[in-house]
């Protein structure tokens, strides 16, 4: 792969660009692991109703422009969702799943935290810590595991950056993430993610 060279990148019409950083956690932290928030129980996932899951990672993604469940086709949805290396769980209340823990173990000895997100009104009640807390001892209770990895980018919470660090993670590796524009493509309403804004019609700046 070419390196990118300094400067500018202009970026096709109905494309985005954000910057994605890596992190991982080679053995579990040194903690006492967090009680479940009253109410709460972590709850296996054997099966998704498509529906239920979108709507789910929409509530979650809506604000951060979560797009890569959205552009592909159920077919593939389905595949991935249920694929023998995929593990779901959520933070249920009261039978209301309140955000979304997915893993990705198709390699054993490194174990992906695949998607990791709240509903809006979980948020900053404790859920986040202790469902990560959940996580990593999932991950690391299988023989052999070398590391647990996960990623995030500047589209998503401010928030997540620094939580992810907080609870152990270490950054190693940076990336470009070029897609397309869901809200564009009709995936998300126009108002998604409004701290990127909608550019229907993008040109240049040399452009008139």
């Amino acid at each position: 792969m070419s390196p990118l060279t300094d400067g500018y990148h202009p970026l096709p019409p109905g494309k985005l660009a954000t910057l994605v950083t890596f992190l991982e956690m080679t053995e579990p932290p040194a903690r006492p692991r967090r009680q479940a928030p009253p109410g709460y129980t972590l709850r296996p996932v054997e099966r998704w109703d498509l529906a239920v899951y979108k709507a789910l990672y929409t509530e979650i993604g809506w604000e951060w422009l979560w797009t890569s469940r959205l552009l592909i086709d159920e077919a593939d949805l389905e595949k991935r969702l249920h694929a023998p290396g995929t593990r779901s769980f959520v933070p249920d209340l009261d039978g209301r799943a309140m955000g979304l823990l997915e893993m990705d173990v198709t390699d054993p000895d490194r174990p992906e935290i695949a998607f990791f997100g709240l509903v809006p009104d979980a948020i900053g009640a404790g859920v986040g810590g202790w469902l990560m807390d959940e996580a990593i001892a999932i991950a690391f209770a299988q023989p052999g595991v070398i590391r647990l990895w996960l990623h995030t980018c500047h589209f998503d919470s401010p928030q997540a950056l620094p939580f992810y660090m907080v609870m152990g993670f270490t950054p190693f590796a940076r990336a470009i993430e070029v897609f397309d524009d869901p809200r564009l493509l009709g995936k998300l309403a126009p108002g998604a993610g409004p701290h990127v804004p909608l550019i229907p019609n993008a040109r240049l700046p040399h452009e008139i």
